[in-house]
């Protein structure tokens, strides 16, 4: 399978198809298709070759897709670059696959000069914002204009397709390469489970194209041939707009970000009935939350998937059928049709249906490894099966709950506290906004449970009042037994909470 596929059958269909949209721009199928071919003139022109990696650092637009399929289109492999990160940490990635070529942004262009210092191998740098290319770039749009389109270098199967940093939830970033395999299974698994999705439809990207969640729901639109509208970067208003004006009916979100959209004054006077799927993922979305979503987004049907990285990335589907039994809220779904899911002991053998274990995944969508880490890929990967680090338990009917991950497993006085477990029950009152729920060092207990708390504007509540409202959902040993207040929590670009930022304040 390719990655281009998708674009050559659309061109021969429907090339009259809107195929993107971004601000006021509209391309067709036949235009995109042109002008990822140019573009992938222009990088082999520029010495790009065969599986070398072509990095872009830049928000959402219409040139960060075409970016997705002429880099494969050139024979090249694709590094999307997390744009939350420091200037040392994109270095890093960049010096690690041996980028030599990027695109970038004017919303990126400051750090420029600091990359080139610390990147020795980035060679060439590719200006593909809006404004006038600076002097030492090449630019975007002249490249296209002085090249005629090239014919697809076809690569596909077991070729390496791109390599994606893993977020750094769990410590520094690791490179993970996936193939063109990889990717289309994810994507064809997707296609089956969420039936909403179809060739009539306008996904949005709300949410940074970078990070393969909104890559995988690229891909699996694009299968489909739906139209792809961008923005370019989340906000509350902007969302309302796409979905209003532009006649999305489609979005990835993660829950902080349902949270800001529901929570806010655009969302409360605004149409949003165009909305049909809101697929979310990258944590687990509060009960309170889903309700208030709900209520806000009336015409939309509610879908979970939960994956990883390494798994390119979809593992599991919750769907817009499961959201109708509120017994299922808590789960992660169950296996897409492309994967195996066990649930399995520290020795690898399968747990007893409702026993905590790690989940592991097999399946076609499992990465080819982590890049330059042999030893690592082995420790993850074994006999198959991709190991998560994820706790969690899979019911009678295959329904996969999550717990945990297993190292955020919290031990207090001989008993294991699952965080996200008082995390749900601490979201139920009415003043807490978000919470993360963390182990800290406790001289009698040997850790303790303790919340970091972010409330509602206006509202207020005391450690003492939380606790009380704990006891009636949770186990005593459970509650926290002391809380701390914040602003808001640090999360990684996927918009997951960084609780080792937070241990790293109670642990060092």
């Amino acid at each position: 399978m390719q990655m281009t596929t998708s674009l050559h059958r659309m061109v021969q269909q429907r090339p009259d198809h809107a195929l993107t949209v971004f601000g006021d721009r509209v391309r067709t199928a036949a235009e995109a298709a042109d002008r990822i071919a140019r573009l992938a003139a222009a990088l082999q022109s520029i010495g790009v070759a065969t599986g070398d990696r072509v990095g872009m650092l830049s928000l959402n637009s219409d040139r960060y897709h075409e970016y997705l399929l002429a880099t494969p289109w050139a024979g090249a492999v694709v590094n999307p670059i997390n744009i939350r990160w420091s200037t040392a940490e994109i270095a890093y990635s960049l010096k690690d696959c041996d980028t030599r070529v990027l695109m970038i942004d004017d919303a990126f262009l400051p750090m420029l000069p600091s990359l080139r210092e610390q990147a020795s191998c980035l060679a060439t740098v590719i200006y593909c914002g809006e404004l006038e290319t600076p002097d030492g770039l090449l630019g975007y749009e002249a490249l296209l204009a002085a090249h005629e389109p090239i014919e697809d270098e076809n690569r596909g199967g077991s070729d390496p397709y791109g390599v994606f940093y893993t977020g750094g939830t769990t410590g520094f970033p690791r490179g993970v390469t996936l193939s063109h395999d990889n990717m289309m299974i994810s994507a064809l698994a997707g296609c089956a489970a969420v039936p909403a999705i179809t060739s009539k439809g306008r996904n949005l990207h709300c949410a940074p194209m970078f990070h393969l969640a909104d890559l995988a729901m690229w891909n699996t639109t694009l299968v489909m041939g739906a139209t792809q509208v961008m923005i370019p970067t989340f906000t509350a208003a902007g969302v309302v707009h796409a979905i209003d004006s532009l006649g999305a009916t489609s979005t990835l979100m993660v829950p902080t970000m349902i949270q800001m959209l529901v929570d806010s004054p655009e969302a409360a006077t605004a149409d949003l009935s165009n909305l049909t799927l809101l697929f979310y993922g990258g944590a687990p979305m509060p009960e309170d939350l889903f309700l208030r979503a709900q209520k806000a987004l009336p015409s939309a049907g509610f879908t979970q998937g939960y994956g990883m990285t390494e798994l390119a990335p979809l593992a599991t589907i919750l769907t817009t059928e499961d959201h109708l039994n509120p017994k299922l809220w808590r789960a992660a779904g169950r296996g897409t049709a492309q994967v195996q899911i066990r649930i399995l002991d520290p020795l690898g053998n399968e747990m007893p249906r409702g026993e905590v274990g790690e989940v592991a995944v097999k399946g076609d969508n499992v990465m080819l490894g982590y890049r330059g880490k042999p030893e690592e890929t082995a420790a993850a990967v074994r006999d198959g099966w991709m190991h998560t680090g994820d706790g969690g338990y899979m019911d009678d009917a295959g329904y996969v709950f999550i717990v945990d991950r297993i190292k955020d497993m919290i031990i207090t006085g001989g008993e294991n506290v699952f965080s996200t477990e008082v995390e749900n029950a601490l979201t139920k009152h009415e003043a807490v906004a978000t919470c993360a729920v963390i182990g800290v060092p406790d001289d009698a207990w040997g850790e303790r449970v303790h919340a970091v708390v972010v409330l509602h504007p206006s509202s207020s509540v005391t450690s003492d009042e939380l606790r009380d409202f704990a006891r009636s959902h949770i186990a005593n040993y459970k509650i926290p037994r002391t809380c701390a207040f914040v602003g808001e929590l640090p999360v990684s670009g996927a918009g997951k909470v960084l609780k080792r930022q937070l241990r790293a304040m109670d642990w060092s």
